[in-house]
């Protein structure tokens, strides 16, 4: 036999772990199986798999036969069986996965190779460019950079789930300390390794034992607490670990607060009826008892640490006299003022925790009393703490416990997260329009043009009355949406400014949809003054521009509002802060990839443009309107980004590197969705990993991105790509006749619509209008046929029209500036990167079994062999660029992923193909309705990044 290569026996060393893990939890998953359900339903698992490899390895079509035989012969319950055990290997399987991705980190970083996006290899470039950690700092304090969570209606997990998928992955990494500090002959590691695998046993046990499923749709009181489990794992005690890691790494030189957590769970009510006023105060009211809860326990173990006598130690007069106002009159800590200082803190605490949120402490050595009403209030006291230990010897106290306890408070306050608000423009104006008519001031605003609609906007917030009429009758609309701004005053009053800070306009489309916003702000008092007299606004207004056109016309929108009397210095006033929500999901449903990423570049370096104008000649100067000099605003971009790459998805590093030349400046929010808050954050250590990487891929592009923009040749050959690529997609999806039905029969969507697993509908209107579904199921449906559309359809037409050219290139030099595109252009890199990625998860073969339910054959042969001819042609044009002919040839470890849990997958799609067949055709078979929705779980889950 011929000796394998050294590299190919090095991966194949590197995974054996890997396998190890994947077989442990295969071999223990299998004997739950055959304990729980018998030895035939085991054995029907297997030969379902192994029918299913052939069907892949071969296209045997033997075994396609013999595989679609069998599974119309199951039984529902059979199938239900089937389907829950490939369902929970796909979750197993991704734990071993995340266990390796630690491991494998871990060993480079021993071996001083640090990767790609970790904070050690950014400092190390930054240093390389001669930038100072001194410079560092002080751009981290200019920083803003926030990760925030959204619900979606496509979120599958239950939080049962996740917390026992969460003690098996700290089984796992005990499992490897087991075996680094075991010795030869040593007899107590294999007793460790085999009570350890009795408690995998157990929790796989739980897992099989839980219900996967939701019995009624989720609340977003729901979604709130499984939001909350991830501060609970990861961010409340991972954050603080960053902070201390990059302090460590700049040589202990400051590190601000740059690294905030979002939330639009609880505020977020476009188009989702069941968010308002009630849920935004539940919501926030969590969000503090999480973070007040935290400090409890923090303060109680703090108090065990810190029994520090004063017969041996002296403290701080500041310190006596906390420790002397604390109620704790204690006899056995007459000598200990720090234990006596935190028991009268955690009284406090405790007494503010009843009062914000009506809950009560677990401990209490004093009773509750003397709440703090600011969490600054808090902070004090720890630094008045800090600063005796440091006086007195005690530095080393402070680094385990005090320190990570006084970072989560400056980041997470008693609010925890910024909760951002949204609502649809069209809203906004209706709510207007009922408070100007009942006013008798306009009767009939949306009848108005823009520009009165203006006139009259700019009026109203010059003038100090309010609109509402005392005793007037208002629709339950009008007083719902009036009553989130009322609470979101008062939430800030009590949790604190940063507790909402963000007002997102959804659809917008005019200069008036942004000055809406402001008035309904100073109709409850969010803005103070009138605009002509020193206004100030407590919400940044925020508009989201989510179409194509929407995208086009963004920066010439920003550019009219900006240029209103009054306007930009009431910004400027307000904080100088501007943020710009970018929506990729709708743009790419809209216009396809390639087209939505291009129009979200020009988008980000128009705006870009006009703000650095402002800066240096006025608002004035480029719009209509008075000149009032020049304006500092800060603009942030807000990267509306789903799980799949079709919406944005994909590697954040390489993201935000992408993003167009001076887009970022420390400044950036980006939303994090559905399956991929679960990859990313569930396990702590992998969360740490992925919040140093949106700081790393800050830092690099702040400072280490070229100012100068793309050459012309690529900015004109990407344009030419844009137009070719839409027309193609837009072909297909609006102007095909018969597209919206073989979509509704060849992707399991009407199923996933019924589905528990949303608080909000999964389309705008009742309709099967493709414009009128959400992008989110969109995406998710066409990840689940394995087609993954919206990730590259349209690229394989535009590169091939775009080779043919027009005369003024030949191919040759056509294919050359395409590959010197991508070797150079950070933009064109990224996104063909992520084009790589969905072809690799797409797979023809499966996609072809789904298409059969599609009940029009003529349609079906039409429409399909067009997509996959079209799949071809991108497959095609992404070899000739990149020079690469096999899927993610440079991104190795997701290869390996792929590779490993491709076959597990297989089977769920088969059966799912077959179930939805049955309930298609009217079974009253109620385990065959059941077994599509656990499949919908298991590809879910299995796939990672399809929401």
């Amino acid at each position: 036999m011929p000796e394998t290569p050294a590299p190919a026996r090095r991966a194949k060393d590197n995974e054996r772990p890997l396998r190890e893990d994947i077989r442990l939890l295969g071999r223990i998953l299998g004997d739950t199986v055959r304990e729980q359900e018998g030895a035939a339903a085991f054995e029907l698992v297997e030969r379902i798999r192994k029918l299913s490899v052939a069907f892949r390895r071969d296209a045997d079509h033997e075994a396609d036969k013999a595989l679609k035989s069998l599974l119309k012969s199951l039984s529902g319950a059979q199938a239900v069986s089937v389907i829950r055990a490939f369902t929970y290997f796909s979750h197993l399987a991704n734990l071993a996965e995340d266990r390796h991705h630690i491991r494998r980190r871990e060993v480079h970083e021993r071996a001083g190779d640090a990767q790609d996006g970790s904070i050690e290899v950014a400092l190390a470039r930054l240093r390389w460019a001669g930038i100072s950690p001194r410079m560092i700092s002080q751009t981290l304090a200019h920083s803003h950079i926030s990760p925030v969570l959204t619900a979606h209606p496509t979120e599958v997990q239950r939080k049962s789930i996740l917390d026992a998928e969460r003690d098996i992955a700290r089984l796992l990494a005990q499992r490897d300390e087991i075996r680094a500090r075991a010795q030869p002959r040593d007899a107590l590691a294999p007793r460790e390794l085999a009570a350890n695998e009795a408690q995998l046993r157990a929790r796989v046990l739980q897992l099989w034992q839980t219900r996967l499923l939701r019995f009624t749709r989720l609340t977003v009181e729901d979604e709130v607490e499984n939001a909350l489990s991830y501060y609970e794992a990861t961010f409340l005690r991972e954050i603080p670990r960053l902070y201390a890691g990059l302090e460590r790494e700049l040589g202990q030189q400051p590190v601000a607060n740059c690294l905030r957590m979002g939330q639009w769970i609880g505020g977020d009510r476009d188009g989702n009826p069941n968010v308002g006023a009630r849920a935004l105060e539940y919501a926030l009211q969590r969000q503090c008892e999480v973070a007040l809860r935290h400090y409890l326990t923090e303060v109680h173990y703090l108090g065990g640490e810190l029994s520090l006598s004063s017969v041996l130690v002296e403290v701080t007069p500041e310190m006596a006299a906390l420790a002397d106002s604390s109620p704790d009159t204690n006899e056995h800590r007459r000598d200990e003022p720090y234990r006596r200082a935190l028991a009268g803190m955690y009284s406090r605490l405790a007494a503010t925790l009843r009062e914000f949120t009506g809950g009560e402490a677990a401990r209490h050595a004093v009773p509750p009393q003397n709440p703090y009403a600011r969490a600054e209030d808090f902070l004090a006291d720890l630094r008045t703490i800090e600063a005796s230990l440091r006086l007195h010897h005690g530095a080393a106290l402070m680094q385990q416990r005090l320190h990570p306890l006084m970072r989560a408070v400056e980041v997470f306050g008693f609010h925890l997260a910024t909760v951002d608000l949204r609502q649809n423009s069209d809203q906004h104006e209706a709510v207007l329009a009922e408070l100007l008519a009942v006013a008798r001031v306009e009767p009939d605003y949306a009848a108005l043009p823009e520009e009165a609609r203006r006139d009259l906007l700019l009026r109203l917030l010059a003038d100090a009355r309010p609109l509402r009429v005392i005793g007037a009758q208002y629709s339950d609309h009008a007083q719902g949406e009036l009553a989130v701004f009322e609470t979101a005053r008062r939430l800030r009053e009590q949790f604190g400014r940063d507790a909402i800070r963000h007002y997102i306009i959804s659809h917008t489309e005019t200069a008036s949809d942004l000055l809406e916003v402001l008035l309904l702000q100073k109709e409850v008092g969010l803005v103070r003054g009138t605009i002509d007299q020193q206004a100030v606004a407590e919400l940044i207004v925020v508009p989201l521009f989510e179409t194509i056109q929407d995208l086009r016309n963004a920066a010439t929108i920003l550019r009219e509002f900006y240029s209103l009397p009054g306007i930009a210095r009431l910004v400027q006033r307000s904080g100088g802060e501007q943020d710009v929500m970018l929506g990729y999901s709708d743009s790419n449903k809209d216009g396809g990839i390639f087209t939505s990423n291009w129009e979200l570049f020009r988008t980000g370096s128009a705006l870009v443009q006009l703000f650095d104008e402002m800066a240096s000649r006025g608002p004035g100067a480029t719009g209509k309107g008075a000149t009032v000099g020049p304006v500092t605003i800060r603009l942030r971009m807000f990267h509306g980004r789903g799980g799949t790459v079709g919406r944005g998805g994909g590697p954040s590093y390489q993201a935000i590197l992408a993003q167009p030349p001076g887009t970022v400046r420390g400044q950036i929010r980006l939303t994090e969705q559905g399956e991929v808050i679960g990859s990313k954050y569930a396990n702590p250590e992998i969360g740490r990993r992925n919040l140093e990487t949106l700081v790393a891929a800050t830092l690099e592009a702040t400072l280490l991105q070229p100012a100068k923009p793309a050459p012309r040749s690529f900015l004109a050959a990407a344009e030419k790509l844009s137009v070719a690529s839409m027309a193609a997609y837009r072909t297909l999806v609006y102007d095909t006749p018969g597209f919206t039905d073989y979509f509704f029969g060849a992707t399991p969507i009407r199923e996933i619509a019924e589905l528990n697993i949303g608080s909000r509908p999964a389309a705008r209107k009742p309709s099967r209008r493709i414009e009128d579904l959400r992008a989110i199921p969109w995406s998710f449906s066409w990840g689940q046929c394995r087609l993954t559309l919206p990730g590259w359809y349209g690229f394989g037409t535009a590169v091939e029209q775009f080779l043919q050219g027009d005369g003024a290139q030949t191919r040759a030099q056509a294919v050359a500036l395409l590959q010197k595109m991508y070797r150079h252009w950070p933009f064109f890199r990224a996104l063909l990167s992520n084009m790589d990625m969905v072809l690799a998860k797409s797979d023809l073969a499966l996609a072809a079994r789904y298409s059969e339910l599609v009940p029009d054959a003529r349609l079906r042969k039409r429409i399909f062999p067009a997509i996959a001819a079209e799949w071809q042609r991108t497959a095609e044009a992404l070899a000739a660029i990149t020079g690469e002919k096999q899927r993610l040839a440079s991104n190795p470890a997701l290869q390996r992923s792929l590779r490993h849990r491709f076959p597990y997958i297989d089977p769920l799609h088969h059966l799912q193909v077959e179930l939805v067949r049955r309930y298609r055709e009217g079974s009253a078979d109620e385990h065959a309705r059941h077994g599509i929705h656990l499949s919908i779980n298991g590809i879910a889950a299995a796939l990672r990044n399809t929401g």
